[in-house]
């Protein structure tokens, strides 16, 4: 029945775009799995940018408000919210020290803890003006994009 998701072009297309979605794995996940699926490499790269971009400027406008909300309705969250934002605060140091530049070198990183999702948080609490913060996570996420195609070209390689 979802066959289709690892059978059809457009299905390999759509799989990729909400793997690349998924906070934690985002790209380094979603672009490594559309090129496995057997998708197009340029295809694979759009599904995995566009996945990985689409809650960047949600996460800049509105965490904040969400956090707040969710503290207000569900006071359990509390402690987990605090140690997020305390998270992000901390890696937040470079990208307060240097701005945009610190902000897409943080998201250019491909390793757990960075990505896009994290650099959209910091900018948030950081209170980053969207123009600034969107154009640096986007350079962040192509890096990031390049990186992995290199790796993941590798492995496939050397299998």
């Amino acid at each position: 029945m979802i066959g289709w998701l690892t059978e059809t072009a457009l299905g390999k297309f759509i799989s990729t775009f909400f793997i690349s979605m998924v906070p934690v794995v985002e790209l380094r996940l979603g672009l490594p799995y559309g090129i496995a699926l057997g998708l197009d490499y340029p295809l694979a790269l759009l599904a995995a940018l566009l996945g990985n971009m689409v809650p960047v400027p949600f996460i800049i406008v509105y965490i904040q408000r969400v956090f707040a909300w969710l503290r207000r309705h569900w006071a359990g969250l509390n402690d987990m919210i605090t140690r997020l934002e305390n998270k992000a605060h901390l890696k937040g140091e470079t990208v307060r020290k240097y701005g945009p530049l610190g902000l897409l070198i943080f998201v250019a990183i491909p390793l757990p803890g960075t990505g896009a999702w994290t650099g959209a948080l910091v900018a948030a609490l950081l209170n980053m003006r969207l123009r600034s913060a969107v154009p640096s996570i986007l350079l962040g996420v192509c890096i990031a994009a390049t990186i992995m195609t290199g790796l993941t070209f590798g492995v496939i390689h050397f299998i």
